[in-house]
């Protein structure tokens, strides 16, 4: 067709490419068949043939990354170095001077060409500078967090310490000052983009689903090459709240996006058009769906891993759970069978099942958020060392050994850091990696109304009608009301009144799935609280 390859930084020919060769890959290892790989191999070689920096090739990149992560998964599946090198080319290219975009640009003949030469127009494609040159994560959330996860692959296939730093580094960025307490990202609607140090507003926020995918396979890419917990518990919290979130409770509806506040509008003006209290059946744009498809299948390959090398098996992941695994060293066959209701509950039950003895080291993640443990190995309590977040936990194991780990899970209180200038005076409830939400349906209209005294006991309440027993939390709080004398004037010296109220918190990624209303992460926190 005319126009192939010519606008690689609008049309999502890579993008969607990536996306098909990753099917073709999970196609194979699911049924051994190779058709479809096979005819996704000659489009990766038709891809290899039009870019790179041999002579006659283009020097360019996806505007939308995905295709990297593809790659490399195509190089593991069939050993041909040239998909590696491909994602090695396509991640090391982007940034370089002079810009691709530009270039391509002014080669239709756009008139904005040197537009997109400026240096703060090619954050929106993190295309501003090489990747190990880059200081903070910019532009648009997904397209970031897909680089950086394939910025990880390429170096680890290479060794490259230099490139491994940088995505260190950028991931820091995002985890500290840029990341949702949900494990979203993207503050803005407009480019879908990251915003500015601790510019993380509720009401407003984009947080995309499929940035927040993004964010999980930046993190576990990581962990696979640096075991260090608070990469899986960035992972965890994606996964259990600003991922969870983008699909209903019966599968069968989208959020596109997921603010963390919902205030009912007359009219609706003042939103993005895909900022809602209902999710919808489907997307003109439809990567959401999908991409959640994708990664709820695939949810088992993030729970565990092995370290050949060390001798060790970690897990990462509290999920109900049936793996058969072989340590590469030794040949050893182990199968883990997990068996937890986590994470509504901190109780997990690790059996282990061995041919024969066998000497190795079996890692638990203790989570940061997870104050107080203990485990026991057959009914006997031991102490492990915690490394990087890790409980090591060697010993010859014999068939049938059993693990049992339990977690205190209180539920907590959560304050922003106060450089996040509209969380002052507010604070979030956690339960373990679960965040909690007020919505509507509970708690009425108004809920930017509603005060929680820091001195208000927490309850986990579970009703089985009611979100199909989900665990909740109730708390005894005020609503502030304005007088009746006072209620149609902007300002007022009038004081208002604080009414007594329960106050009932709901699991974050379940709201939404009752009668439409509103919805509130960040509720306003009250030192002392005087009834009338």
């Amino acid at each position: 067709p005319n126009g192939r390859w010519e606008n690689v930084r609008d049309r999502h020919e890579l993008y969607c490419a990536g996306h098909l060769m990753e099917a073709a890959v999970a196609h194979y290892r699911a049924t051994g068949k190779k058709h479809f790989l096979d005819s996704l191999c000659k489009f990766a070689d038709h891809i290899d043939s039009r870019f790179g920096r041999d002579e006659g090739k283009v020097r360019g990149y996806p505007g939308h990354e995905e295709i990297e992560l593809a790659l490399v998964k195509l190089y593991h599946a069939t050993g041909n170095g040239r998909y590696r090198d491909l994602a090695s080319f396509f991640i090391r290219e982007r940034g370089e001077v002079p810009y691709f975009f530009q270039e391509e640009a002014r080669g239709r003949g756009e008139a904005n060409g040197d537009f997109f030469g400026t240096i703060e127009r090619m954050k929106h494609w993190q295309a501003h500078a090489p990747i190990i040159d880059q200081q903070e994560a910019v532009g648009h959330a997904v397209r970031a967090g897909y680089f950086y996860a394939g910025a990880v692959d390429i170096a680890r296939e290479q060794g490259d310490i230099v490139l491994l730093d940088a995505c260190k580094r950028l991931w820091t960025n995002i985890a500290t000052s840029k990341l949702y307490i949900t494990g979203g990202t993207g503050a803005r609607y407009e480019g879908e983009a990251f915003g500015d140090t601790y510019e993380l507003p509720s009401e407003s926020a984009y947080a995309e689903t499929c940035a927040a995918i993004a964010f999980i396979l930046f993190s576990h890419r990581l962990l696979q090459v640096d075991l260090d917990a608070k990469y899986a518990d960035e992972m965890e919290r994606a996964l259990y709240n600003g991922m969870i979130s983008g699909v209903s409770l019966d599968g069968r509806n989208f959020f596109y996006v997921n603010p963390l506040s919902y205030t009912t509008v007359p009219g609706e003006k003042k939103r993005h058009q895909r900022n809602t209290n209902r999710r919808q059946e489907w997307f003109g744009c439809a990567c959401c769906p999908n991409n959640l498809s994708r990664l709820i299948a695939s949810i088992g390959s993030f729970a565990y891993s092995i370290d050949d090398a060390q001798d060790t098996i970690a897990v990462h992941l509290f999920i109900e759970s049936k793996v058969n695994l072989e340590l590469g060293a030794t040949g050893t066959e182990v199968i883990i069978t997990q068996e937890t209701a986590y994470p509504w509950n901190g109780d997990v039950a690790i059996t282990m099942s061995v041919e024969k003895n066998a000497r190795f080291s079996m890692l638990l993640r203790i989570p940061g958020w997870c104050n107080h443990h203990e485990i026991n190995i057959n009914d006997e309590k031991v102490d492990a060392a915690i490394v990087n977040g890790y409980a090591r936990l060697e010993r010859a194991w014999r068939d049938g050994d059993l693990i049992s780990f339990h977690m205190d899970m209180p539920v907590a209180r959560i304050h922003a850091n106060p450089r996040v200038a509209e969380l002052h005076g507010r604070v979030a409830i956690t339960r373990g990696p679960i965040v909690y939400c007020i919505e509507g349906a509970d708690n009425g209209k108004d809920l930017q109304q509603l005060l929680l005294p820091a001195s208000s006991a927490l309850q986990v309440d579970t009703e089985p009608s009611r979100l199909g027993g989900m665990p909740c939390i109730t708390a005894r709080g005020y609503r502030s009301r304005i007088k009746p004398s006072a209620i149609n004037a902007l300002y007022t010296d009038i004081e208002g009144e604080l009414v007594p109220e329960i106050i009932r918190f709901i699991p974050y990624h379940a709201w939404g799935n009752r009668k439409p209303g509103d919805m509130l992460v960040w509720i306003r926190e009250c030192m002392v609280c005087f009834p009338p």
